[in-house]
């Protein structure tokens, strides 16, 4: 009989803790865009970018996509993530690889598409899993301090 080797058991993140830790990776991506828009801005002279503009949008979600995909892969932590201590993980406890952590934010947009009810999905099951995690193999948990801070006894 082949040994196998069971997922780690740590405590699912709850939906409070997932939704601050995205509100915190909010600010910092809108910032970001902010960032690109005003470069794109001086690079075309202060012209406007035309409404509808496909090559901008384009850029916008790969911006976003990047951005939370690339903290994902490093870590399993974006900086919203990491202030409140919550990480993620594949079902089996490895790390999240490119591929799989661009398939999550693709399945995130989809479930956040219906009134946010893929996301609100978390609740309801055991895992604490939304829909972008069931389909991704993905959970977000909660994460050990990032850093152990040494305390100084006082003089």
């Amino acid at each position: 009989m082949l040994p196998t080797t069971s997922p780690p058991m740590l405590e699912p993140a709850s939906l409070f803790r997932r939704l601050a830790a995205f509100s915190y990776d909010l600010l910092l991506l809108a910032a970001l865009l902010f960032c690109f828009t005003f470069i794109v801005l001086v690079v075309r002279g202060g012209r406007e970018i035309p409404p509808g503009s496909v090559w901008f949008d384009v850029c916008l979600i790969a911006i976003t996509a990047v951005f939370f995909a690339g903290f994902w892969t490093h870590g399993g932590q974006t900086l919203g993530m990491r202030a409140w201590r919550i990480r993620v993980i594949a079902d089996d406890g490895a790390r999240v690889d490119w591929p799989r952590a661009l398939l999550r934010f693709a399945a995130a947009v989809v479930a956040a598409l219906p009134a946010g009810l893929g996301l609100w999905w978390s609740v309801f099951d055991a895992r604490g899993r939304g829909w972008h995690d069931l389909w991704t193999h993905t959970r977000v948990v909660r994460s050990e301090a990032s850093s152990a801070r040494a305390t100084t006894p006082p003089s």
